[in-house]
């Protein structure tokens, strides 16, 4: 990432985190009031590929515009890093104008769709009651998580308490998988696919039956009614944005295949032992988030028999110069690629890893035939 990006982020960020318009008092909202769901889209930043929902009110009559955002979370949090990998970072509510809200996303070049809810005066008072005294109270903090609590899941929640029933469900692609749900939008961000493919374990093969994400939201809106009536009959284009394709000379499938294809023709034994090693840490990275992590998307991973730690101990092996060491886990961990390949038949991220099983496959057979003991043949 360069420090354009993190520029960007850091700024994006303290304005979410930073503005914050309470309401201490319970304000009468006038018959005039608008409440809406908000969809931002997506930007080529990893914090926004996947897109934001948020929700507006407008009483033209009380001067209110405002818009509540679930998606904010302090720096300044003690141990952040690990927080957030452990995953019981706190985030929480925060409002802003609209207009500041607005600008944002204009400088950010990100589109903004509106969604007016069809609902009664008295629950457009109730929701923005219930908004008021979530941030008031400290409801409005949660403990992040990638598919059931997010700033989406979080706006879901909170409407569907005010109308007093499972108004919002998921009515669209509950036949495919979250895995395969995320996959468009890792459209010209390769390695940023990659890395989610393999990071996240079983939880996301599940079928996608939660609304997780605020396109999903968005499209989920359009077809759910309350009392008879569409929810949200209309769907409004604040700004629009043609999304650019990030300008990167390397974060595309063919610098991937390049430096696989590399490290398998060279064929030399410190590049064969340095990638399997690396291939090991990764493993022990994800052995280690799997069991510290409350990320239930990280929890069984299988790929972990293709990042295998046992990996490491061909380093060992190497230097104690035991061939028939070499060997053996050479041999154990083709079995570990095979059965990974089985299992991955029918995943979406079977062609995203096949390069790196065949790699680690055609190096591991190497490595097993340099190694395998000859037996003397007697005339």
């Amino acid at each position: 990432m360069n420090i354009s990006s993190l520029k960007k982020i850091v700024l994006f960020i303290l304005l979410l985190s930073t503005t914050n318009y309470s309401f201490g008092q319970s304000i009468q909202l006038s018959k005039k009031t608008q409440v809406s769901v908000l969809t931002c889209g997506t930007g080529n930043e990893s914090y926004s590929l996947f897109g934001h929902t948020a929700i507006r009110v407008r009483d033209t009559v009380n001067a209110i515009d405002v818009v509540y955002n679930y998606g904010a979370f302090d720096f300044n949090t003690p141990n952040f890093v690990m927080k957030f990998i452990k995953g019981d970072l706190q985030y929480f509510a925060v409002t802003h104008s609209y207009p500041d809200f607005i600008n944002q996303y204009q400088y950010e070049k990100r589109s903004i769709y509106e969604q007016e809810l069809n609902i009664p005066s008295t629950l457009k008072q109730q929701l923005f009651d219930n908004l008021n005294s979530s941030l008031a109270s400290g409801e409005s903090h949660y403990t992040y998580k990638f598919i059931d609590k997010n700033c989406t899941s979080m706006v879901v929640d909170i409407i569907n308490k005010t109308l007093d029933t499972v108004a919002i469900v998921k009515n669209s692609d509950t036949d495919i998988t979250y895995r395969t749900i995320l996959y468009p939008y890792f459209d010209n961000h390769f390695y940023e696919k990659l890395g989610t493919s393999i990071i996240f374990g079983k939880k996301v093969d599940g079928l996608g039956t939660q609304i997780f994400l605020p396109f999903e939201l968005q499209k989920s809106l359009k077809k759910v009614s309350f009392q008879n009536q569409p929810l949200a009959p209309e769907n409004k284009t604040i700004i629009e944005f043609e999304k650019e394709a990030p300008d990167s000379w390397w974060n595309n499938s063919y610098t991937y295949i390049l430096l696989l294809g590399f490290v398998v023709l060279i064929n030399k034994k410190s590049v064969n032992l340095f990638y399997l090693s690396m291939m090991g840490i990764v493993g022990l990275f994800f052995l280690f988030v799997g069991f510290y992590s409350l990320h239930k998307e990280l929890g069984y991973n299988y790929n972990m028999l293709l990042f295998n730690p046992s990996l490491l101990g061909l380093l060992y092996f190497y230097v104690t110069k035991n061939k028939k060491g070499i060997y053996n886990l050479a041999a154990f961990n083709i079995l570990l690629v095979l059965v990974y390949l089985i299992i991955l038949i029918n995943k979406a991220h079977l062609f995203i890893v096949l390069p790196l099983a065949i790699a680690n496959g055609i190096i591991l057979v190497r490595l097993a035939i340099q190694n395998k003991k000859r037996i003397p043949i007697i005339i």
